[in-house]
């Protein structure tokens, strides 16, 4: 029997930053909830809510622990975090990855700490990955990340009145240099290296892209996310998510969206009719297929 438990987070509006709002975040996450109790199995009480000044770095990471905790304590086996809002990159900190790029994802309470972000007020991959990486092969995890990857994806179309991407710039000039010759590492790749390649991950756009905010049938939506719910329901459970994936990425493409969206998970599962994904004890995780 599957006991479930989802944390849906979205930011329209930033403590620190008014002028970098977004609109349809908060929409984000009334259409994930839907979405899982109407297609998934959740009850209304299985899922938290956290949108705009609740949403700070320090409630999102109590809850995500609350969460794995809980599967780890055997009260759940099936978790789903989305989040909706702003994406950045910031430098690398570990010694063995010092070419590279973080990326990293903006709470409400996103704050400079001289010219670099304040890392007590910025979720990093690193951090998503270390937590999530003790859950047990038992349980399932499917992540929703609705944010960009990096900023240098910039297009014209994604500067349309209708859209606007999802992406904050470093704050400073020389923060922005610390990153500029770096290539970030995929979240998707962080997220689902050894010990989380069971899990399921789906991210609005590739790691060289940015995810657009927009205007679509009358109020603001994340672009992915939208596209994601209305062509989950339209398969009532009779299409694998890969396919679902190819509808998205088809709707996008007809709209003059910039973004590919990606799916990470094992190829069993990404084959399999999206649905409530159960877990056998004896799992033994196959290889993850890597998006194109």
């Amino acid at each position: 029997m599957l006991h479930r438990n989802a944390l849906c987070v979205g930011i329209n509006q930033y403590q620190h930053f008014p002028s970098a709002s977004l609109h349809g975040c908060l929409n984000d996450v009334q259409d994930m909830a839907s979405l899982l109790k109407d297609m998934l199995g959740f009850e209304d009480s299985d899922i938290t809510r956290l949108t705009d000044q609740d949403a700070t770095k320090t409630n999102i990471l109590r809850e995500l622990r609350r969460m794995v905790d809980g599967a780890l304590a055997g009260q759940y086996n099936h978790l789903v975090f989305s989040f909706s809002g702003h994406g950045t990159q910031v430098p690398d900190l570990n010694l063995d990855e010092f070419d590279r790029a973080d990326e990293a994802f903006c709470p409400y309470d996103l704050a400079p700490s001289g010219p670099q972000w304040d890392r007590d007020h910025l979720i990093v991959d690193d951090e998503l990955h270390n937590l999530f990486v003790q859950l047990p092969q038992t349980v399932v995890l499917e992540v929703y990340l609705d944010t960009c990857h990096s900023g240098t994806g910039l297009r014209a179309a994604d500067l349309l009145l209708d859209r606007r991407p999802k992406y904050m710039p470093p704050p400073s000039i020389e923060a922005f240099r610390d990153i500029e010759y770096r290539r970030a590492r995929p979240a998707h790749l962080k997220l689902m290296e050894k010990g989380l390649s069971h899990h399921i991950l789906w991210t609005a756009c590739k790691d060289s892209q940015t995810a657009a905010d927009a205007f679509i049938q009358g109020s603001w939506h994340g672009a992915f996310t939208w596209h994601l719910c209305r062509e989950a329901r339209a398969c009532g459970n009779h299409l694998s998510r890969a396919k679902v994936l190819a509808k998205v990425r088809a709707d996008l493409s007809l709209a003059h969206f910039t973004q590919t969206p990606q799916l990470d998970c094992e190829a069993l599962t990404r084959h399999a009719v999206l649905k409530v994904v159960e877990v056998p004890p004896n799992l033994v995780p196959l290889p993850t297929e890597m998006p194109t």
